[in-house]
């Protein structure tokens, strides 16, 4: 709905949406599964038969994005180890692999993926959600962080793989529950007792992959992070952008991932 803008780019294929829970039934009665927890089952297979993804972690729950001409793969993967349901009318339906076998074609089998480069900014980061009925209390100093209080992005170099800071803020309101990704500076310009974060209150540090912009076919990136982290039971909040990839872990846990990662692209090489 938004109009033509010489401003805004615009990725050229549809994506959907997809979300795994813990009992393969509607979303409002299931317990969500963590990123690292689908590596294996989700992500990986999809990355072997050559679909691209993007994922979006929220506080609530992690979604999986694909391209829906990707469908007829992404069901014909995905079917042997869940039960695949579609959205209509509200009501959860049940899918099989012949409603949407017109046309499928077995994919070749994709090529051992890029290893991109991870650089680990010094930034922590908090994790949080608020109420609805909040919102409007802190709207305006939302407002001020989303458009007016950044600096131009700065460049980072390809070989990088450190940086002293980053700027980073996300927000998301999806069926009505909102998430909020932002660092620790920032969230002391927001009132404490309206952002509700978990019983610990832990802080993240994260791992941006990719030293230039990343573009939507490559498949694997996901995969890149997610399986070493799900091998080493690492739980991780993870944000693709228009740009790069973003993981978020646990801060007492970086030092391990950033190994892990290491080890990864040496072993690839």
């Amino acid at each position: 709905e938004l109009p033509p803008s010489e401003f805004m780019q615009v990725a050229d294929s549809t994506w959907l949406v997809l979300s795994v829970v813990s009992n393969g039934r509607a979303p409002s009665g299931c317990q969500a599964t963590g990123v690292t927890k689908i590596a294996r089952s989700v992500i990986a297979p999809l990355a072997e038969h050559h679909v691209s993804v993007l994922m979006l972690s929220t506080y609530q729950t992690d979604f999986i994005l694909v391209r829906e001409r990707d469908l007829p793969v992404v069901i014909h993967t995905l079917a042997g180890e869940f039960d695949i349901y579609k959205e209509e009318g509200g009501e959860c339906v049940p899918v099989t692999c012949d409603d949407v076998s017109n046309g499928f074609l077995k994919p070749k089998p994709a090529a051992s993926p890029t290893l991109h480069p991870v650089q680990s900014p010094q930034t922590r980061f908090c994790v949080l959600t608020v109420a609805p009925d909040t919102l409007p209390a802190i709207a305006t100093m939302l407002i001020d962080v989303l458009f007016y209080s950044h600096s131009p992005p700065r460049e980072a170099g390809a070989g990088s793989q450190d940086l002293d800071s980053i700027t980073f803020f996300a927000f998301s309101l999806i069926e009505g529950y909102i998430s909020i990704v932002m660092d620790a500076e920032t969230q002391k310009r927001f009132p404490s007792d309206l952002l509700l974060t978990s019983s610990t209150g832990e802080l993240w540090r994260m791992v941006r992959i990719g030293g230039q912009p990343l573009g939507f076919d490559e498949c694997g990136i996901v995969a890149q992070i997610a399986e070493p982290l799900a091998a080493a039971d690492i739980s991780a909040y993870y944000i693709s952008t228009f740009n790069f990839d973003h993981a978020l872990v646990p801060e007492e846990g970086i030092a391990e991932v950033i190994q892990l990662l290491q080890q990864r692209q040496e072993s690839g090489r």
